[in-house]
């Protein structure tokens, strides 16, 4: 039940992290803050296919 997905930062559209979810409690995408190396900050990551 639980898939892989990317995490891409919104600013650069880097994929920096790779994790894990539950599709049948998380269904919808997940957004989080993570560390953008590029940018050397925290920035919002969003799930990618």
């Amino acid at each position: 039940m639980r898939v892989k997905i990317t995490l891409a930062c919104t600013e650069t559209g880097d994929k920096n992290y790779i994790t894990s979810k539950n599709k049948r409690n998380n269904p919808e995408r997940l957004e989080r803050m993570k560390y953008s190396p590029r940018l050397r900050r925290k920035t919002l990551h969003k799930e990618t296919k």
